[in-house]
């Protein structure tokens, strides 16, 4: 079912784009997610959909954003809306764009991935954080699998339980700053702020 949700998106892209609030709950979060980040950081958003209303906000605070979704419809309307950065149809699970950012963001996106497809996200996280680079995402709070359904079709979520990402995280070379589970001052979303360890040696230094 994890397979259909890009055809999901792909085909409710206006749908999306009407439906997505714009009220920007998780601005607490992306105050501190840029705290961690250098002036006009470069910053990847992984799940960018249509750029709305986060990618906005980060541009708005000069970050220089590539953003990555898997539907091509969401991408053109983001390149549309901010023309000068960078905009990628692409499946995260194949993200290797051969260069590191200051912040990476995998917010309401990551979670759409089966288990072994999370997992094997971190090591690509750590391929494109640079050092002290900051990584935040939302996940579930325990392992398993959940369908919602959005737009009269089901709607695939799972997780892994907090020891698992935890253990992740580690695994490739990132501390975590804050973790917070079902955070009711942003939409009861489960989230993980992390940073690079900058001599974790991942990149070969150190």
């Amino acid at each position: 079912m994890h397979e259909q949700i890009v055809g999901l998106y792909e085909g409710n892209a206006a749908a999306w784009d009407r439906q997505r609030g714009r009220e920007l709950f998780e601005r607490p979060w992306l105050k501190r997610f840029l705290a961690l980040l250098p002036p006009r950081p470069r910053v990847l958003d992984i799940g960018c959909g249509m750029g709305e209303p986060i990618a906005r906000y980060l541009v708005a605070r000069d970050a220089r954003v590539t953003g990555v979704d898997a539907s091509p419809s969401l991408v053109a309307m983001a390149a549309a809306r901010f023309p000068e950065h960078e905009w990628i149809a692409a499946d995260m699970r194949a993200l290797d764009l051969g260069r590191r950012f200051d912040g990476l963001l995998a917010w309401h996106s990551f979670f759409h991935l089966p288990a072994q497809d999370q997992e094997a996200m971190f090591a690509r996280f750590a391929a494109h954080a640079a050092p002290g680079g900051a990584l935040m995402f939302t996940s579930g709070w325990e392992r398993g699998e959940a369908i919602g359904r959005w737009q009269g079709e089901p709607l695939y979520h799972a997780s892994l339980d907090s020891d698992d990402y935890a253990a992740l995280l580690e695994a490739n070379g990132f501390a975590v700053v804050d973790h917070r589970v079902r955070d009711p001052a942003c939409g009861d979303a489960t989230i993980w702020l992390a940073q690079m360890r900058p001599a974790s040696g991942l990149d070969g230094s150190a």
